[in-house]
């Protein structure tokens, strides 16, 4: 079956349209399922600017239906690994509304600080969600939620999610380094580790503040030894001491 988004017979008005090349200015004509044209003119290949990369950012088949992807489309492949991510680990916890809104509140902050420390915000991301994704295996093997026992049990449940989503290895080694010991940071560890570190730690904070109250310098005291990144330092100031 092909897909119908590529399937001539149900394009509509506008399937077929000129863009101006970004080098010589001069038209050059797109179908809207072509991923790049080069310039007639003065050769230079470009990137369709109109094309509905959607499904193509996260299906398996995407390089067989429409050939080579741009660098572009690869980098926003690994983009939207992090929204699938979510989606797997909401299903993985089910009615556990507490674990998947602890989860998402992680991300949130792991995004804001990844962005302004410039890490990998695929890794970043991935990790924030499934970081605690072993506690369910901890509860029922060991009877425990301990740190070490989510850590133990995390990384083959994530290795089996991050890999039906056809991440790549590497992504998936360092997300699951992450996850095997986030609770336990080392002298020497990576930019995506830290930040996924700060980002729990700050939730972590933020919940217990609400719940009792703690002095502002007790906070600037833990914000100044705990945190691992600048950006993580800025935003636990601005959530916790605002």
């Amino acid at each position: 079956m092909k897909c119908p988004g590529q399937d001539t017979q149900y394009w509509q008005p506008g399937a077929i349209f000129d863009v101006d090349c970004p080098k010589c200015g001069k038209q050059v004509e797109f179908f809207k399922d072509d991923t790049s044209r080069k310039c007639g003119n003065c050769g230079h290949r470009f990137v369709n600017p109109n094309m509905d990369f959607g499904c193509a950012a996260y299906c398996q088949f995407a390089e067989q239906c429409i050939g080579n992807l741009p660098p572009e489309l690869l980098a926003q492949k690994d983009d939207l690994l992090k929204d699938r991510v979510a989606i797997e680990m909401k299903r993985y916890f089910k009615n556990d509304f507490r674990r998947i809104g602890h989860a998402i509140r992680v991300a949130r902050y792991a995004e804001r600080i990844g962005k302004s420390e410039k890490g990998n915000l695929a890794v970043i991301l991935s990790a924030a969600y499934l970081r605690d994704i072993g506690v369910l295996e901890a509860e029922i093997k060991y009877g425990s939620t301990d740190a070490a026992y989510r850590a133990k049990e995390g990384p083959e449940i994530a290795t089996s999610i991050l890999n039906k989503l056809n991440a790549k290895q590497e992504l998936i080694a360092e997300v699951c380094d992450i996850i095997a010991h986030d609770h336990q940071p080392g002298s020497d560890e990576s930019l995506n580790f830290k930040i996924v570190y700060d980002s729990d730690l700050l939730e972590n904070l933020d919940e217990k503040n609400k719940e009792n109250p703690m002095d502002r310098s007790q906070l600037e005291a833990l914000i100044d030894e705990s945190f691992l990144t600048a950006g993580g330092r800025e935003t636990a100031r601005e959530i916790l001491l605002s």
